[in-house]
């Protein structure tokens, strides 16, 4: 696989996606997991000049269609401070805002001897087999990815490590949380309760918590998806790097009949 990236740079705040980011839903539309990773870089570059500060809760609200076409992402400090922090994050596609995520920031402390607590550790993604995706799940972003499945998926639950061979953005070097974060949205796809040609299930939102600075060029996602009976969903994942568990993420689901069902 060519390497290539999710985005190429236009100034300093607007983005144009490539092939890379198309989405799962429909082919004009971004998928959200880059896009995600897209505003956390924006936010490493806000920061740049606050070290000492760790992301430790990032939720994103998706307000509106992710057309695959140029995004504008701003970042700005909401709620300023020497040991907590928490900034804003608005992405608008063709002048319409479309997402707006908000993160905590917490100052790194030594904590490392009472540090515990956090679970065991999934098999190595070396050992795991490959899955094709792709099989499932249509859409440039999908195709993009390295998946291997340490247990074979279940309709409702799923373990997965991702990587993918690509940059985020073009020429850019970013953080091990901006890359970590730009594959974890893809945990609703890995758990499949409906198949996606029968019912779809996209997501409105993406909470994450972390107690730990995920690390390496894997993410591991251990999901379990569930279906109410009035139209919502849940998709709930325990995050990994190679080290163990890093934190969690939530997804609620919008759950209606594919078109024509």
């Amino acid at each position: 696989m060519t390497a290539g990236s999710y985005y190429e740079r236009i100034d300093d705040h607007r983005f144009k996606p490539t092939h890379l980011a198309q989405g799962a839903w429909a082919p004009d539309e971004q998928h959200f997991s880059p896009l995600g990773g897209l505003i956390v870089h924006a936010m490493d570059r806000h920061l740049a000049d606050r070290p000492g500060l760790l992301l430790s809760r990032l939720s994103y609200d998706i307000l509106g269609r992710l057309a695959l076409d140029e995004c504008e992402v701003t970042v700005e400090t909401v709620r300023p401070g020497r040991t907590i922090e928490l900034i804003e994050a608005v992405v608008h596609i063709s002048g319409r805002p479309v997402v707006r995520a908000r993160g905590w920031l917490l100052t790194a402390v030594d904590t490392t001897s009472v540090a515990g607590g956090t679970g065991l550790s999934l098999p190595a993604p070396e050992t795991s087999p490959a899955w094709a995706m792709s099989e499932t799940w249509p859409g440039g972003y999908v195709a993009s990815l390295d998946v291997r499945t340490p247990v074979a998926p279940e309709p409702g639950r799923g373990t997965a490590w991702l990587s993918t061979p690509h940059t985020l953005v073009a020429g850019e070097p970013v953080s091990n949380l901006a890359s970590f974060l730009t594959l974890v949205d893809t945990a609703n796809g890995i758990a499949v309760r409906q198949q996606p040609t029968e019912w779809m299930f996209p997501n409105v939102d993406l909470t994450i918590h972390l107690h730990r600075q995920p690390e390496g060029s894997w993410t591991g996602l251990d999901t379990t998806v569930s279906f109410g009976p009035t139209g919502q969903g849940l998709t709930s994942t325990v995050l990994y790097d190679v080290a163990g568990p890093v934190g969690t993420a939530q997804q609620i689901l919008t759950v209606r009949p594919a078109p024509g069902k």
